[in-house]
């Protein structure tokens, strides 16, 4: 597999990432008001729901670049490694508990995502 290749694959979960932060972020902002149109207008207003629209918009581009170069069958998996990503970032960022069948959940899923990519190499060869 090309740098370039890992690269665009990583990106898609990392950038799923991002959004799902900031669009935490931005949702606590808007939380002070009451729901309803004050609730949208703090929302729209977040630097945070700003930030969260256009790492979308760059994953969506990079996820049309690597649905044209890859097989649906290993593409589409790269949104698995998102479910491990957001809960070490909420860990990380807002001090969320992590309890030993997450980790053993992540740890299953990223062993889906090795079997998945080390197949689709020895395909190649």
């Amino acid at each position: 597999m090309s740098r370039g290749f890992c690269a665009t694959w990583l990106a898609i979960p990392v950038l799923n990432t991002m959004q799902q932060l900031f669009l935490k972020l931005g949702a606590s902002d808007a939380a002070s008001s009451v729901m309803g149109f004050g609730w949208f207008d703090r929302l729209f207003a977040s630097p945070w729901f700003a930030a969260a629209v256009a790492a979308e918009i760059v994953c969506f581009v990079i996820w049309m670049i690597a649905l044209a170069e890859l097989d649906l069958s290993l593409a589409f998996p790269l949104s698995a490694a998102s479910y491990v990503f957001v809960m070490l970032m909420a860990w990380i960022a807002f001090g969320e508990r992590l309890v030993a069948r997450e980790i053993v959940g992540s740890l299953v899923i990223l062993g889906g995502l090795w079997c998945l990519v080390t197949a689709a190499t020895s395909a190649e060869r």
